[in-house]
């Protein structure tokens, strides 16, 4: 008798920055002979999403597609959309552009669950009826065809007073000169910022003639308006940015999640209920400086996936175990093309006085930007690496006649 060890197979669900992240690290940690590494993404190319809201207005991003992402580096993409994953048989199943036939089962050996978030309704009534979002490209395009269609003086509403909402009503505001930009916010603007950075933003908003309706929350959303708290405000268009929720996929699994449905996971990023299950991203409970789970953000999920995608070629190659620390150290807030705020913070993200205002913050945003799209296809930093090889007990083995 002999042994035949047969490929680790890596399935990576999802193709946001950490799931490309993870994919792409991973594969120049393993060698090829030993692991197939399958990502299965929906679209097939990498999505900048920090940048929908300039999508929306009718910008032009630069594409990025994977089959040049990922040329020569062992990682095959799976075109089509996971409908389900069943952690005890251990398969995901997928439906799509690559799945002609009908739904496909994929069968792993270790599933890193990168499927991320969408917009979160809050379940306000009417909001998934009349309301837009630009949590994803889909949605930042119907915007854009929107507004595109919008007369001079028509009222846009940005309801949501946090990051994604401020980026989008000056993005809007500084593009779109001619519409009544208004934005809500359920309480004061930039009431999480420092006081300089809070200063600065009222400054811009008062630049681009934006009207925020502070300390009111909507309750209903029409076709034509929003009611609020403080009574109806006008919108040809509402723009819905109140937060993130995760895909539902993992609460109908039996793996282990947390009251926001995020699988909760260990500081190696794996399932405290399956070990062969990995979550990173927005979809991973994760514990921060403080224990405060990290938010949903590029700026905390990245460094899961790298954490990840070490653990798991740790193991697989009996080799020591790294740990990354996930720690903030700004906020980096674009006001359209010519303004920015980097809010400098503690650890656990809390605003200090410290904050870079400006056309400077406007170009260490950019770069920002530049630098998470060039570090998805460079996992590693642009350092070198060594694929090592995984240990036959590590691998799936086989026993076949000599």
């Amino acid at each position: 008798m002999r042994q035949t060890i047969q490929q680790h197979r890596v399935v990576v669900i999802g193709a946001g920055y950490t799931g490309a992240s993870a994919a792409g690290r991973l594969a120049r940690r393993l060698r090829g002979e030993d692991v197939s590494i399958t990502l299965v993404n929906a679209e097939p190319d990498f999505v900048e999403r920090v940048r929908m809201h300039q999508l929306a207005v009718g910008q032009t991003l630069r594409p990025r597609p994977f089959d040049e992402m990922f040329a020569g580096t062992g990682v095959t993409l799976r075109l089509g959309r996971v409908t389900a994953v069943d952690v005890d048989r251990r398969t995901v199943t997928v439906t799509g552009a690559d799945t002609a036939e009908g739904p496909q089962d994929l069968e792993y050996d270790t599933l890193v669950y990168a499927l991320g978030s969408a917009w979160n309704t809050q379940g306000v009534p009417g909001t998934t009826e009349h309301a837009h979002e630009i949590a994803g490209r889909d949605g930042a395009l119907r915007l854009r065809d929107r507004l595109a269609a919008l007369a001079p003086g028509s009222p846009v509403t940005v309801v949501g007073g946090g990051l994604t909402g401020v980026e989008a009503a000056t993005e809007l505001a500084e593009t779109r000169p001619d519409l009544d930009v208004s934005l809500i916010a359920r309480g004061g603007l930039g009431d999480w910022l420092s006081p300089k950075g809070a200063r600065h933003l009222r400054k811009v908003f008062t630049g681009l003639r934006i009207t925020a309706h502070e300390h009111t929350t909507v309750t209903v959303v029409h076709a034509d308006r929003v009611t609020t708290t403080e009574g109806d405000i006008p919108a040809a268009v509402t723009i819905w940015t109140t937060g993130f929720a995760v895909h539902p996929i993992a609460r109908a699994t039996t793996l282990e999640t947390g009251d926001t449905g995020q699988i909760t996971v260990d500081a190696t990023m794996r399932s405290l209920s399956h070990p062969d299950v990995y979550a990173i991203g927005d979809a991973a409970l994760v514990a921060g400086p403080g224990d405060k789970p990290l938010r949903m953000s590029c700026a905390s999920g990245v460094p899961t996936a790298w954490q990840a995608a070490d653990a798991i070629a740790a193991r697989l190659t009996d080799t020591k175990l790294p740990t990354i620390s996930a720690r903030y150290f700004n906020q980096c807030i674009s006001l359209g093309r010519k303004e920015g705020l980097i809010q400098y913070v503690t650890a656990d993200d809390r605003a200090v006085g410290a904050a870079l205002t400006g056309r400077p913050a406007a170009l260490y945003k950019e770069l920002v930007c530049k630098a998470a799209a060039w570090g998805v296809a460079n996992p590693t930093m642009g350092l070198p690496t060594r694929r090592r090889r995984v240990t036959a007990e590590r691998a799936r083995v086989t026993a076949t006649a000599a």
